[in-house]
């Protein structure tokens, strides 16, 4: 028989998988909890008990035994909730942690994906959605004890008096199903302020990223702006959903207070009337008063359910994205002497682009709008659907939609001009790619005279020894401890380390200074296209998106982007004589 493919991931089918993998620690927090709250409602049971078997009668054994029984009652009671809270907890930290790696999967999967989410959206997802859609174990497991507890003293209730019992047992239902209709307010709200929340934080992600841009182009008090607008929002947002919890709240606490005046004033009639005796008019008024703590937490349990159901909703939203892009299978059986080919594309911005970077060739790109300049590295970095373009991206002749991710990772390095650095020292960093696959793999050495050359040839060398500790100088996260050439200059480094069959860079000197500059643009020439690189299909390649004279001087071909098109090649020093654009756009 064919499989079946698994179903959808909807909100619902995520609370219940929750549920589903926690059963173990899930079944034992609800008859532990269960125990407590039917402890808990025995408690009255037991008081009414005292007062007429032992009170009323005035005998000293049976007032010792009530006692004796009575605490045992009570620890029964308080080490049935510290355990079963305890599992319940594990079950929540436990799903929370599960969550988040998931979240975290799908957000980094290479393939990208389609959920529309910013960053800081998918960390607020991460962070708090994740943790709000596990509460739905707490949800469940209170909602069931609190149904125990009011089961236990629907019983008592009716072997006192039946009439009395139906009331409760009617009473609560019709109680909790009045409370529920406030629900979907909740959730709506809920749902609008954790949208809010995450839109705020994925501004205040991208504010932070480009807070240097920001401060260079004096953008800082309208980004301050935007962010205290969106702020401002989240505030309104929030605040409503804040009254409507309290209202809900508030609707509960008095619902709850008029049920238990209810079942009192009842109770008390009867004592009156002879109905009841005095032991258990106390049960019944014990009883009527904690009943109102099971039907709040049924009413705390669906308000939580409403803000677990969205928080869900938005998790379910991650996991289920499709991919961005759907990688083939295939490996370049062998290296071409073209190595990287656009044909005929056409993709965002760019018309009819065809390019062509040859083994060994450093080829410069100057792009006179930067927007054609992102959709040429996009294409690059294979994160472009097949069908969201025309024309072919090949890649030793393999179609690049045709290639495994590790087989695209391995051939083609894209470094941007964002250099993205992380926490940890110089060391770490430079090292990053030494743990991968095929020709991107390098000893972990400090010593490796690859790891020293790259160096070199980045101009990185003065950051090593500027400081005391060398390459175990701490950076921190994104590299804030360097400054913006420094970060460059390692990251090319990294790069240069690595030492992909192609490697692709953007704009990689724009925060050095032009001595700098020099030295970096010849050393690069020199660790990728020397004289010591041999002249065969599998040299190396190099192709520089830049405005930099300086670079294109370097580069043995340029090749000239505008409006989309291509509409130059040659040489820098060509281009520079005879295109008029060509010149005013890269001369300085």
């Amino acid at each position: 028989m064919p499989v079946r493919p698994p179903a959808p991931l909807t909100t619902a089918r995520l609370l219940r998988r929750t549920l589903r993998r926690h059963r173990g620690r899930l079944a034992g927090g609800v008859a532990l909890l269960s125990l407590h709250q039917a402890a808990e409602a025995a408690v009255p049971l037991a008081i009414g008990l005292i007062v007429e078997q032992a009170v009323a009668t005035g005998e000293l054994s049976a007032l010792v035994w009530s006692v004796v029984g009575l605490a045992a009652l009570f620890t029964v009671l308080t080490f049935a909730w510290r355990f079963g809270a305890r599992l319940t907890e594990a079950a929540i930290h436990s799903e929370t942690h599960q969550l988040r790696v998931e979240v975290a999967a799908r957000a980094l999967d290479p393939r990208g994906h389609r959920s529309g989410l910013r960053s800081g959206e998918l960390l607020a997802i991460a962070a708090a959605d994740a943790e709000r859609t596990a509460l739905i174990i707490r949800a469940s497991t209170v909602a069931v004890a609190a149904l125990a507890a009011l089961a236990v003293a629907s019983v008592v209730l009716l072997t006192i008096d039946v009439a009395l019992g139906l009331g409760v047992l009617l009473g609560v239902p019709a109680l909790v199903t009045a409370l529920q209709a406030l629900a979907p307010v909740v959730t709506r709200r809920t749902a609008d302020q954790q949208a809010a929340a995450g839109a705020t934080t994925a501004l205040a992600t991208d504010l932070v990223t480009g807070l240097r841009a920001l401060r260079g182009l004096g953008a800082v008090d309208n980004a301050a702006r935007r962010y205290r607008d969106s702020s401002r929002h989240t505030l309104a947002v929030t605040l409503r959903a804040t009254t409507m919890s309290g209202v809900y709240q508030g609707i509960t606490a008095g619902a709850s207070g008029l049920f238990l005046a209810a079942v009192a004033g009842v109770a008390g009639w009867m004592a009156i009337r002879g109905r009841i005796s005095i032991g258990e008019f106390i049960t019944v008024v014990g009883l009527a008063q904690f009943v109102a703590e099971p039907v709040r937490a049924l009413g705390f349990c669906g308000q939580l359910a409403a803000a677990v159901w969205a928080s869900a909703g938005r998790v379910a939203r991650v996991l289920t994205a499709s991919p961005a892009v759907v990688p083939g299978q295939r490996t370049p059986a062998r290296p071409a002497r073209v190595r990287l080919a656009l044909a005929g594309v056409s993709y965002r911005s760019l018309r009819d682009v065809d390019l062509r970077l040859h083994a060994g060739e450093l080829l410069a790109v100057v792009a006179h709008e930067p927007r054609d300049a992102e959709a040429l590295l996009d294409l690059l970095r294979g994160r472009v659907p097949a069908d969201d373009h025309r024309g072919t991206v090949t890649v030793d002749a393999v179609p690049v939609s045709d290639l495994s991710i590790d087989a695209l990772r391995t051939q083609v390095l894209v470094e941007p001009h964002d250099t993205a650095l992380f926490e940890g020292t110089l060391r770490s960093n430079l090292l990053v790619h030494s743990a991968g696959p095929g020709p991107a793999a390098v000893p972990a050495d400090a010593a490796d005279p690859r790891l020293a050359a790259a160096i070199t040839a980045a101009c990185a060398d003065d950051i090593v020894g500027l400081h005391p500790g060398g390459l175990d100088h701490p950076v921190t996260d994104r590299g804030a401890s360097l400054s913006g050439g420094q970060r460059q200059r390692i990251g090319l480094a990294r790069a240069l380390v690595a030492d992909p069959p192609i490697l692709v860079l953007h704009d990689p000197t724009t925060a050095v200074d032009a001595a700098t500059e020099q030295r970096l643009a010849a050393g690069l020439r020199a660790a990728r296209h020397g004289p010591d690189r041999p002249d065969d299909p599998a040299a190396p390649a190099t192709l520089v998106v830049t405005s930099s004279p300086t670079l294109l001087a370097q580069a043995d071909r340029v090749l000239v982007l505008a409006a989309g098109q291509v509409v130059g090649s040659g040489s820098h020093q060509d281009l520079a004589r005879t295109d008029e654009s060509y010149r005013a756009a890269v001369l300085r």
